[in-house]
């Protein structure tokens, strides 16, 4: 099993600092935040790396728009920003972009009884945005990763098991899912049963612990990580949390547990 975690959470007020401190703590990965500004640091990130055993694990975040917006500019602005990051994605040899259809409530208009419902209306729009960006995307070399949150911030996205419905009708082999631990604390009866079940569309993990804190400080199971590991699964755990203690000192020990979990 590989380690990740997010670059704002790893030590240091440069990425050098914050590499050296990951690679310290026992990681292999750096998540990095997908914001515009990244466009222009690609060269830096390339050079920094080049040394260190550190790799890129994923692109995150960073979006301000929608792909449930009921402006079509809006959505047709949203697959170019991902189309982006999926290149950037394939630059750095990251596994793929991570992407949310949409946070919050719904956006579309509720046309009963003329029309689907709004809830049918956005699943065929996101399916069809989906097949659109696969088929733009398809020799990038890295995965559209769809990351379910919990209800209470998005009414969409919510299980991994609706994520593989979204997969499997967007019928593309470059996108896939990631599982947040997090998220899934909330909206899964059977956490480790959702994640077995699905884990041939899971390329990515999300790791923080029932409070949201490190995973180890909290009440969360992460034992599903041995079976996992078990069946050869070759991605990224990585960190997406808040730390109660010194980051070094929590990011060390973090990594030793969810090892322990795996083992």
């Amino acid at each position: 099993m590989k380690l990740s975690a997010q670059e704002n959470l790893a030590p240091g007020t440069s990425l050098r600092a914050k590499v050296e401190a990951l690679q310290e703590a026992g990681y292999d990965g750096i998540e990095l935040n997908g914001n515009d500004s990244l466009g222009g640091r690609l060269k830096e990130v390339k050079d920094e790396l080049s040394t260190s055993r550190i790799r890129v694990s994923t692109i995150c975040g960073g979006l301000q728009h929608n792909l449930l917006s009921p402006d079509p500019k809006e959505r047709s602005k949203t697959v170019e920003e991902y189309l982006e990051r999926l290149r950037w994605s394939a630059e750095l040899g990251a596994v793929g972009f991570i992407m949310v259809p949409g946070f919050g409530p719904p956006r579309l208009p509720d046309l009963t009884p003329i029309s689907a419902t709004v809830a049918e209306l956005e699943e065929k729009l996101v399916v069809e945005e989906l097949k659109l960006i696969a088929k733009r995307a398809k020799d990038y070399g890295a995965f559209l990763l769809l990351e379910p949150l919990n209800r209470y911030e998005t009414h969409f996205l919510k299980t991994v098991g609706f994520a593989r419905r979204l997969i499997e009708e967007a019928s593309s082999d470059n996108i896939r899912m990631m599982a947040d631990f997090f998220h899934m604390n909330i909206e899964e009866a059977d956490v480790a049963d959702s994640v077995l079940k699905n884990l041939e569309y899971i390329k990515h993990f999300h790791a923080a612990d029932s409070n949201r804190l490190n995973p180890g400080r909290g009440h969360s199971d992460f034992g599903v990580l041995k079976e996992v590991e078990g069946r050869g699964f070759s991605g990224y755990v990585a960190l997406e949390c808040s730390f109660s203690g010194d980051r070094r000192e929590e990011l060390a020990f973090t990594a030793k547990y969810l090892r322990k979990q795996a083992e």
